[in-house]
C-alpha cells in the first residue's frame, strides 16, 4: 500500500494511468513463440483474475515528473485514427460522414483491439472494440477474424456459390471487406491460411442452409458469427497444428479472452451485437442544442441482475452460491460473456488433455494449468451476443464504442457532452461545480477564468476520439481538463498505472442527418 499512498499524496485525484510509448503494439506475441507478457507478469490480468495479488513492498521508487504539452499531444495522438467516406459529384450519399478511433495503453502490451471495415459485397460499414484479458491473443484474433464471419453470415446463397467456385477453380476472390486500419494494427501473417480454412468451412455449412433468393437477417447473421468464431478458436486449439508457433499461438488464443463491441450501420439501419462490457452509446441532439445519451448495449457482469439470474439457471441449485462470487463469475472473471476463455468453457478432462499434448511453453504457464474453484458443470461462459436495432433518426449525431476504460473513467452523459460539444464547436457552459470542497469566492473567480481561458483551445484535438480520451485521463475534480494531471498520468510507471485504469479503446461515428432524414 505504500506506493498507493505516495501517488495520493503527489496526484490529486483517484484514476490514473500512463502510456510507456507512442504505438504499443504486441508484435512480440505474434512473431515469436515466447510467453507472453501476461503469463508472467500479473499485474497484467490480475483485475480480472483473484488468484494472484500484487506486491506493493517490492516497487522500485520513482519519481513523477511533467510532460510538457507537445509531449503530451505525441502520447495521445500516437494510435489516432480517421477516415471519412468519400464523396460522389460533391455530395456524401452515406447515411456515415466518417469515424475517428483512438486507443491509450495502460497494460504493457495493450490488450485492447479495434477494427473498422467496409462491406464490399453487401452494404454497410463495421465498426468493433476488442478487450482482452489474460493477454492480448484473443482480442487479436477478434480484430482479425470476426467481420470476415460476419461478412460472410450477411452474403445471400448467390454469392457464397460465387465464392466457393472460385476457390474451387483456383480463381482470384472477389474483396469482401475494404479494412481502415491504423498502421499499428497488424494482421498475424503466420495465421491467415489456418483463418481461411476455418472461413471457407464456415461458409460452405451456410451454402448448404441458405436458401437462392433468401437475403439473411442481420440480428441472426451477427448472433450465428460471433457463435461460430468461438467455436472455431476452441475447435483450434483441441487440433492444434503440425507448426509448433501456429499449435502455441492458437492455444494462446483459447486460453485468453476478449469481449466484443460491434456495430454494423446500413443506411438508416443500426445493429448493435455485444458480448462482454463494452458499451455502444448513441449522441442524441437535443432540440435545444444539447445532446443526451441513448445506451443500445447492456453490460454482461455481476451490475446486470437479469445476466445474473441467467447464468445461474444455466447450472443446478447446488451451484447458486459459487457460480456468482464476489460479483465475477466462479469468483474469478468479470465479464459473464466473452470469447476464448476455454477454461470456463472446457471441462476438465478436455483441459487437461489439451495441455498434456501442447508446446513446452504452456506447460509453464500457471495461469493456463489453474483450474477455476467449483468447476462441475461447465460450460459456465458464453460468446452469444446482445443484438440491438436501431432505426437512427436525423438527430441522431454520432455513437461511441469504448471498452470499459472509457466508461469506467467518465459517465455516458459526459462522453456525449464532450463528443456533442467538440463535433458541433459550440460549448455549451454549465455551472462550475466544486463537487462539495469548500471554496473562498476568490478560488471560485479562478475557475470561472481558468475556465474561460481554456475555452479557446478545447477543440484543438482534430480528432474526437483523442479529445475524448484527453479529457478521460486529464479532467480534474471540476471537470476541466488539467495539464498537470494529465502530464502525471501519462508518467506513471508501468507497474503502477494498471492500478488506477484499464486500457482505452474508442471509435466515434459521425452520422450524416440529411441523407439519413431523407432515408
Amino acid at each position: 500500500m505504500a506506493a498507493t499512498s505516495q501517488v495520493f499524496r503527489v496526484i490529486h485525484g483517484w484514476r490514473f494511468g500512463q502510456v510507456l510509448v507512442p504505438a504499443i503494439t504486441c508484435q512480440n506475441c505474434s512473431l515469436s513463440p515466447h510467453l507472453c507478457t501476461y503469463a508472467t507478469q500479473p499485474h497484467s490480468f490480475v483485475q480480472r483474475w483473484r488468484h494472484q495479488s500484487r506486491g506493493y513492498r517490492t516497487s522500485p521508487p520513482w519519481h513523477t515528473y511533467y510532460l510538457t504539452p507537445p509531449q503530451v499531444n505525441s502520447i495521445l495522438k500516437a494510435n489516432e485514427y480517421n477516415f471519412k467516406v468519400p464523396e460522389f459529384d460533391g455530395k456524401n450519399l452515406s447515411s456515415i460522414m466518417g469515424f475517428d478511433s483512438n486507443q491509450l495503453p495502460a497494460n504493457a502490451p495493450i490488450e485492447d483491439r479495434r477494427s473498422a471495415a467496409t462491406c464490399l459485397q453487401t452494404r454497410g460499414m463495421l465498426y468493433g472494440v476488442f478487450d482482452g484479458h489474460a493477454g492480448c491473443a484473443c482480442a487479436q484474433a477478434l480484430s482479425e477474424r470476426l467481420f470476415y464471419y460476419i461478412a460472410i453470415s450477411l452474403l445471400s446463397h448467390e454469392t457464397l456459390t460465387e465464392l466457393e467456385n472460385a476457390v474451387e477453380s483456383g480463381r482470384p476472390l472477389q474483396p469482401i471487406l475494404q479494412w481502415h486500419k491504423h498502421p499499428n494494427d497488424y494482421f498475424s501473417k503466420e495465421a491467415s491460411k489456418l483463418y481461411f480454412s476455418s472461413l471457407r468451412t464456415y461458409w460452405q455449412e451456410l451454402l448448404d442452409l441458405s436458401v437462392p433468393g433468401e437475403q439473411p437477417d442481420v440480428a441472426e447473421a451477427l448472433v450465428s458469427a460471433f457463435k461460430r468464431l468461438d467455436n472455431d478458436i476452441s475447435l483450434e486449439a483441441q487440433v492444434g497444428d503440425p507448426n509448433a508457433f501456429l499449435h502455441y499461438w492458437v492455444l494462446r488464443v483459447a486460453f485468453s479472452g476478449a469481449t466484443a463491441c460491434v456495430a454494423h450501420i446500413d443506411g438508416n439501419e443500426l445493429h448493435v451485437a455485444n458480448t462482454g462490457d463494452g458499451r455502444a452509446v448513441l449522441g442524441v441532439q437535443e432540440p435545444d442544442g444539447s445532446f443526451s445519451a441513448l445506451t443500445l448495449t447492456n453490460d454482461h457482469n455481476a451490475q446486470n441482475e437479469s445476466e445474473v439470474q441467467r447464468v445461474k439457471s444455466e447450472h443446478p441449485l447446488s451451484e447458486a452460491k459459487t457460480v456468482v462470487k464476489q460479483d465475477r463469475l466462479l469468483g474469478l472473471l468479470m465479464p459473464f460473456r466473452a470469447f476464448g476463455d476455454v477454461k470456463f468453457k472446457w471441462s476438465i478432462e478436455l483441459q487437461r488433455r489439451v495441455l498434456e499434448s501442447g508446446p513446452d511453453q504452456l506447460h509453464e504457464n500457471e495461469h493456463a494449468k489453474f483450474i477455476p474453484p467449483n468447476y462441475h458443470t461447465p460450460p459456465y461462459l458464453t460468446a452469444a451476443p446482445e443484438v440491438t436495432r436501431h432505426r437512427l433518426r436525423p438527430q441522431d449525431r454520432f455513437l461511441v464504442l469504448g471498452s470499459d476504460g472509457l466508461w469506467e473513467t467518465l459517465h455516458r452523459q459526459e462522453v456525449v457532452r464532450i463528443v456533442g460539444e467538440h463535433l458541433t464547436g459550440v460549448h455549451q457552459q454549465q455551472p462550475v461545480s466544486v463537487g462539495g470542497f469548500k471554496v473562498t469566492l476568490g478560488q471560485m473567480q479562478g475557475l470561472l477564468q481558468e475556465r474561460k481561458a481554456r475555452i479557446s483551445s478545447t477543440f484543438e484535438d482534430q480528432n474526437a476520439a483523442t479529445h475524448l480520451i484527453r479529457h478521460a485521463v486529464g479532467n480534474n475534480e471540476f471537470g476541466l481538463v488539467d495539464h498537470e494531471r494529465l502530464s502525471k498520468m501519462l508518467s506513471l510507471p508501468e507497474e503502477l498505472a494498471r492500478m488506477y485504469r484499464d486500457d482505452i479503446t474508442i471509435i466515434i461515428v459521425q452520422f450524416n442527418p440529411h441523407v439519413i432524414g431523407g432515408q
